[in-house]
């Protein structure tokens, strides 16, 4: 996998002017996709990072990532931070929201498995070099109404996700706010929302194709 720092590229071509520092997460926002596991649902966020170094354009192909193991994809609605936050409002958090974008989070699902059995973190399932393929970002000249974003993965022509942002257990404002509440959010730096229903294994010698309702498509393959 390349060493190359990520550059943050904006969907009309441009280039976001500050670096990514840090991916912030959340675990299971959704129900449907925490039952799928067999995982309680949470009464709280589930929050862990992902470092700079996971993070790899989504138009490049997925290939390096096979060599650790089965990976699974989980399709999920990124933000792209603008101003820092820190104990932040609501208000103020959803503010702070500079962009609108999708990414992959690939995990290592049995070695996932096999590190929660022993009580141990997950980091090695899920912030290894690559696992994060994010695409470009559309630029928001306002807060958007957080409740009505869509987003859908597509499989070889096969809808395999679908993401409706009404059914997040923890809405993105107080999700930002509780995240700046535990780590101080930076501008450059990406937070992924949760993942819906339907996670599976990635295929090898795939077409994914990626589709948000605020006027953004993408697409990466598998070799």
């Amino acid at each position: 996998m390349s060493a190359q720092p990520f550059v943050t590229r904006l969907a009309d071509g441009g280039v976001f002017p500050h670096m990514l520092g840090k991916i912030v997460c959340v675990g299971r926002n959704y129900a449907e996709h925490a039952r799928e596991l067999d995982n309680p649902v949470p009464s709280a966020p589930l929050l862990f990072i992902k470092p700079a170094t996971s993070a790899v354009p989504m138009a490049r192909d997925i290939t390096e990532q096979f060599t650790r193991g089965e990976v699974h994809f989980e399709t999920e609605l990124a933000l792209l931070i603008g101003k820092r936050l820190s104990e932040a409002s609501a208000e103020q958090a959803e503010r702070a929201v500079a962009g609108l974008g999708l990414a992959l989070d690939l995990t290592l699902r049995d070695v996932q498995a096999q590190l929660k059995e022993k009580g141990h973190p997950w980091e090695v399932a899920k912030a290894f070099d690559g696992a994060c393929p994010l695409s470009p970002f559309v630029a928001l000249d306002e807060v958007p109404d957080w409740a009505a974003l869509r987003f859908t993965l597509e499989i070889d022509g096969e809808r395999r996700q679908t993401g409706e942002t009404r059914d997040m257990l923890f809405a993105i404002p107080a999700l930002l706010a509780e995240m700046s509440r535990h780590f101080t959010l930076q501008p450059g730096d990406v937070v992924l929302t949760g993942t819906p229903a339907g996670v599976g294994p990635l295929p090898r010698n795939a077409q994914l194709s990626l589709w948000g309702s605020f006027g953004l498509e993408a697409s990466t393959q598998t070799r």
